[in-house]
């Protein structure tokens, strides 16, 4: 709003409202002095009462002052929140899509399973052991009384003769490896190699010691001729 339009303004409302009093006036005073002088007395009022209110209330008004204005508001605002001005949101890049896996031709398939084949084999292999070295027959065609170690008996016996295994050394320089074997060869008493511990035992009496299960065996005291 300028400053023109807010003195304008002003006289306005001040005139009017001594155009008001003047007419209050004359109604007032009409009956009492007659219509013609009543008017005459409402419009000096009107008159006098203008030039007080114009010169009380709009001499205020200078051509300096210039009202409030939008950057009035504006730099209130900024001193009192301390925002100095709009600024748009961050907008959020998509992210790129992840690449997608390439998809394996049937050739390449076949060939990291045969890759994989011998990794399969050779765990399968240690799985199963190491078959020990097997004798034809028994040395001097005489075989160890196998039956002196404890967990074989009259069928397990002659089950490691079918198997090669005849003398107390053979067993007692068998290996994990070789034990793992056959325990898994044994059939019908697969793991007793190791539950009943042959070698150990083995070893003693290859060094032509005994044990107390071996002199019972010896006389006679556990199997039946």
């Amino acid at each position: 709003m300028s400053d023109t339009s807010k003195l304008s303004t002003c006289q306005i409302i001040s005139w009017g409202l001594a155009l008001l009093s003047g007419v209050l006036v004359i109604w007032s005073t009409s009956g009492a002095v007659g219509f013609f002088a009543a008017l005459l007395l409402g419009l000096a009022f009107a008159v006098f009462f203008g030039l007080v209110i114009t010169g009380l209330v709009c001499t205020g008004y200078n051509a300096g002052d210039r009202g409030i204005e939008v950057r009035d508001v504006e730099a209130t605002l900024r001193d009192m929140t301390g925002i100095t001005g709009y600024k748009a949101p961050d907008v959020e890049e998509e992210a790129p899509a992840p690449a997608a896996s390439p998809v394996a031709s049937p050739a390449q398939s076949a060939s990291v399973s045969v890759a994989a084949a011998p990794v399969e084999v050779e765990a399968e292999a240690d799985a199963e052991g190491t078959k020990p070295a097997a004798l034809a027959a028994p040395r001097d065609g005489a075989a160890d009384d196998l039956k002196q170690i404890k967990g074989v008996g009259p069928k397990l016996e002659v089950l490691c003769h079918e198997l090669g295994f005849y003398h107390f050394d053979q067993i007692a320089g068998w290996s994990a490896a070789e034990v793992a074997w056959v325990d898994q060869n044994l059939k019908g008493f697969k793991g007793r190699v190791s539950r009943d511990n042959w070698v150990e035992q083995a070893k003693i009496l290859a060094a032509g010691g005994e044990t107390e299960f071996s002199n019972r065996v010896a006389h006679g005291g556990v199997y039946e001729e």
